[in-house]
């Protein structure tokens, strides 16, 4: 009879399967970053002008309400442009679709021999040539009403898409959600359900700093949700005001929050990778100046110390640690150690407020 293994053994070895599954994610980050069919993605992305955050709200509320009225199939705009530009890309706006009212700049030429000097400049009126001497720029000058339509609202030749992130289906294992909240709580937030992304700017979770709530939208399976609440705790506990790192390379956060959820969710017989993979891919493509597989790899220990922070505090049944679902193990010193441990008082994981803040954006971490 195999001799029965200790608290420490047995942790080690769920660590041992965490470690695992990272370097599974790390290897399927690295695959799809470097096919061809990425890289057509981004090609043809980069062919579309970024848009201003003013201008994003406008596209996203009206095509919030095409999708309501049932004149687009998806509720998140994907790529966006003006009918000129799709007819570019060889695609045509469909009979009937109306485009989304976004503000475009107004420019006009100012000339100046002295460029230093500000009140130097003159504009240039319509087809008028700048004196010999002079430097030219381009300045806006007013906003004009332009309008831009969703790759939904077109048809035409098939366009490279990016592997898009899947929800999960199903019900989440039990009592999961309930140690999940309970963490988050302990955690100085509160845990605020909400119907539908709408309220949360179009995600599936928010986590406010400010406000000290996180949000989790409940228009989607339990299992989604779920896994939504862990990665949305993973911002609590890894990006707070005080990280600056993470904060200020926004793709670098979501790479660690999402591949928590990834850790946490294996260790209770979640399979997340259909939504993880592209999810983290596009996060890591993201973080300026970083090579996407070496993000995933540089934030390896971070996330594991925080998904083992999270699953010993957890009182669910977990299968990483090698044990045959249905079977148990514990002897009497494992179920005293557990006891004892229940008894200690929760450690707060309640982050220290700084004493001030340089922009209200830095107190909101959007979730999936």
């Amino acid at each position: 009879m195999a001799a029965r293994r200790t608290p420490e053994e047995a942790r080690a070895a769920r660590e041992a399967k965490l470690d695992e599954v990272r370097e599974q994610l790390t290897e399927q980050v690295e695959k799809l970053v470097t096919g061809e069919d990425w890289k057509q993605a981004l090609t043809f992305a980069a062919k579309f002008r970024s848009r201003s955050v003013n201008n994003s709200w406008l596209i996203f509320a009206q095509h919030q309400s095409a999708f309501e009225a049932g004149r687009v199939p998806e509720p998140m705009p994907t790529y966006v442009a003006g009918f000129r530009q799709w007819e570019q890309l060889g695609r045509q706006v469909q009979k009937g679709q109306k485009g989304y009212a976004i503000l475009a700049p107004v420019t006009g030429k100012f000339a100046s021999k002295t460029p230093a000097d500000p009140m130097s400049w003159r504009k240039l009126a319509p087809k008028e040539a700048p004196k010999p001497g002079e430097v030219v720029r381009s300045r806006m000058i007013g906003a004009k009403v332009a309008y831009v339509f969703d790759i939904s609202q077109t048809s035409g030749p098939d366009v490279p898409l990016p592997p898009t992130p899947q929800l999960l289906q199903g019900e989440a294992p039990a009592g999961l959600r309930d140690g999940l909240v309970r963490q988050v709580v302990e955690a100085g937030f509160q845990f605020l359900p909400v119907p539908h992304e709408g309220t949360i700017h179009g995600a599936n979770g928010l986590t406010n700093f400010d406000t000290k709530q996180v949000a989790v939208r409940t228009n989607m399976d339990d299992a989604a949700q779920v896994k939504t609440l862990v990665h949305e705790l993973a911002h609590v506990k890894m990006h707070g005001p005080d990280q600056e790192e993470a904060r200020q390379h926004r793709g670098v956060g979501e790479v660690e929050a999402e591949s928590v959820a990834l850790m946490v969710g294996a260790a209770h017989g979640m399979d997340t990778s259909a939504y993880t993979i592209p999810y983290v891919s596009g996060w890591a493509m993201a973080a300026d100046g970083k090579n996407p597989v070496q993000v995933v790899q540089a934030t390896a220990e971070r996330v594991r110390k925080a998904a083992v922070e999270i699953l010993d505090r957890l009182d669910t049944a977990q299968i990483s640690d090698g044990t045959p679902p249905g079977l148990t193990r514990e002897g009497p010193e494992v179920s005293t150690a557990k006891q004892a441990e229940r008894k200690l008082p929760a450690r707060s994981s309640a982050r220290r407020e700084p004493a001030a803040r340089s922009a209200r954006s830095s107190s909101l971490v959007r979730g999936l």
